[in-house]
């Protein structure tokens, strides 16, 4: 195990979930109009940066490999843009520990690139958020101003137009990844128009438990899961294999997938179900995770 330098700075980077997520339209420019209730669960990436001369990237952790052969890393674009908007020469040792799936729909490389940010910025002393929220969702990608707060929150407009949520009931998620390929332009191709009305958010009020939220949360939905389970099979195996797993409360796609959540109302519940999916589906990346407070 590499040893971490001395004054080094660590940043978790957790896993975004989409509770609900309505594909309300399309813009000229193909960007499609979003509306969603992000969360963020207790598991997640870590970034760790030291002082250094240069920016760079080394890549760990169970899914690191997955990032080997790409050649220009969202966190090494993240790091440029931010020292670019500063007018920085400094550099920064970057290293990723990369602990969830691959492009999975839980927002991994937006989590990274968000934690990249804030972890530069002490690194740096310089302030993250002096690009906006619009200027940070067109250079990094319309999920990084929400992981930049990391709080659960209204996500709408592409991504750039962030309102705060009310405060969520304790609830646990287990999420599960059955380990195939789904690519997020190909899950919104497949959509084809199929587009709904903004949320309401009266129905997040006051919730006092996890089957309120569970009962509010079925109201909406998220409009990928269909075209999702088109393209995968195995989206609705994972759907079917929650539902059936005693102490769900409901079983969702997380953005455009494959990863989906089940939502649980405590600790042993769901960590008793994440081991029996494993135990079931050894091929599948199950586990349990609280949904994070502010």
């Amino acid at each position: 195990m590499t040893a971490t330098p001395a004054g080094a700075i660590t940043i978790t980077a957790p896993a975004k979930i989409n509770l609900t997520l309505h594909v309300c339209g399309k813009r000229a420019d193909n960007y499609h109009l979003l509306d969603s209730l992000v969360v963020f669960a207790g598991i997640g990436d870590r970034i760790t940066v030291a002082a250094a001369d240069k920016i760079s990237l080394s890549i760990t952790g169970p899914f690191g490999g997955a990032l080997a052969n790409e050649p220009d890393n969202l966190v090494l674009r993240a790091a440029r843009l931010l020292a670019i908007t500063h007018s920085l020469k400094a550099g920064a040792a970057i290293t990723l520990e990369k602990n969830l799936p691959v492009a999975s729909g839980i927002g991994g490389g937006s989590a990274d690139a968000a934690a990249t940010l804030i972890a530069c910025g002490k690194l740096w002393n310089v302030d993250p958020l002096r690009l906006s929220d619009s200027e940070i969702a067109s250079a990094l990608g319309a999920d990084v101003p929400v992981c930049l707060r990391g709080v659960p929150a209204y996500m709408s407009g592409i991504g750039e137009i962030i309102h705060p949520a009310p405060a969520l009931p304790e609830a646990w998620l287990v999420l599960v990844n059955p380990g195939e390929p789904l690519a997020t332009k190909a899950v919104f191709g497949a959509l084809n128009g199929r587009f709904s009305a903004a949320m309401g958010r009266h129905a997040f009020e006051k919730l006092e438990g996890a089957s309120d939220l569970a009962k509010a949360l079925k109201l909406y939905s998220n409009d990928l899961m269909a075209p999702a389970r088109e393209l995968l099979p195995a989206v609705g195996a994972v759907i079917e294999t929650l539902e059936q797993t005693p102490g769900c409360l409901l079983a969702r796609l997380s953005g455009s997938g494959p990863t989906c959540f089940g939502l649980f109302a405590d600790a042993v519940t769901a960590y008793a179900a994440a081991r029996n999916i494993a135990a079931q589906k050894p091929s599948w990346w199950s586990v349990a995770a609280p949904l994070l407070k502010p």
